[in-house]
């Protein structure tokens, strides 16, 4: 299907250092231009040095390693070719609104560039998927045991349409694989094994339901949050004990205050043991 486009439209992705619009920085920018004169679309590539470490976490996603921007330019020293390269087009891309354009609007910042979207449309394809094909217990009661919800909102009836749709995707979904966003096949993760069903839906890198802890990629335990985010809990809280006494006395969750009274001690622990 041809695009009908009264304007340019751009597509757009980008890989990072990290996921923190404000802290982090571009690592690789891909765009392709539409025209709206129906010309074929045009395509640019960069990859781009960001003066900063990659976290590990993010070097998993994309594969993008220090080495292979080393000798790569600055985002300063492609602004101006990126910023020609999209023009006056309007800008489309997956969960662009969340990630893609904030980021790219904070690197155009601080390369002296006031990149204006407010007169640019916005098409983020991530939300027609989920607007078109909605997440919610009437809509999944419909897919998997092909019948309509009464009485949704009811809390009986919600209960007892969800343990419906459970048993309906342990059906539709046995013998079946599945490919995650990395490409990777895992053999037959839904299958009538609770354990199972538990480790796939639940991220076992996240330590508390606020997601204010998590495990890195060597799984130590760091803060998802402030201003030591992506630093050690056990060693951080023990070196700052304002830190420290500031989550226990704020309105944090018992979960996170139990986790780090614990971390705290077994780092403790082990500098005795080291001693």
């Amino acid at each position: 299907m041809e695009l009908n486009l009264d304007r340019d439209l751009v597509f757009f992705d980008i890989e990072a250092t990290g996921l923190n619009v404000l802290r982090d920085r571009i690592v690789q920018i891909a765009l392709i231009k539409y025209s709206k004169s129906g010309e074929s679309p045009i395509e640019l590539s960069l990859m781009i040095n960001p003066a900063m470490p990659i976290s590990e976490e993010a070097m998993a996603v994309h594969g993008i390693t220090p080495e292979m921007v080393r000798n790569k330019p600055t985002f300063d020293q492609v602004a101006h070719e990126i910023l020609n390269f999209i023009g006056d087009a309007d800008l489309s891309g997956y969960n662009l609104i969340r990630y893609d354009v904030p980021m790219l609007m904070e690197e155009f910042h601080r390369a002296g560039i006031d990149f204006d979207v407010d007169r640019r449309r916005i098409i983020d394809v991530q939300r027609i998927f989920y607007k078109m094909e909605p997440r919610t217990l009437k809509a999944a009661y419909k897919y998997y045991c092909d019948a309509f919800l009464e009485d949704a909102h009811d809390a009986l009836a919600d209960v007892r349409a969800t343990a419906a749709v459970f048993k309906g995707q342990l059906d539709k979904y046995e013998n079946v694989d599945w490919v995650d966003g990395d490409g990777y096949t895992h053999p037959n993760p839904i299958r009538n094994d609770m354990q199972a069903i538990s480790d796939f839906t639940n991220d076992m890198n996240i330590i508390d339901v606020t997601q204010r802890l998590k495990k890195d990629a060597k799984g130590v335990v760091v803060f998802n949050f402030g201003k030591y985010q992506g630093q050690p809990v056990g060693e951080t809280l023990y070196r700052d004990k304002a830190y420290y006494n500031w989550i226990l006395e704020k309105e944090f969750s018992v979960q996170v205050k139990k986790a780090v009274r614990k971390l705290v001690k077994e780092y403790e622990q082990s500098r005795q043991s080291n001693s």
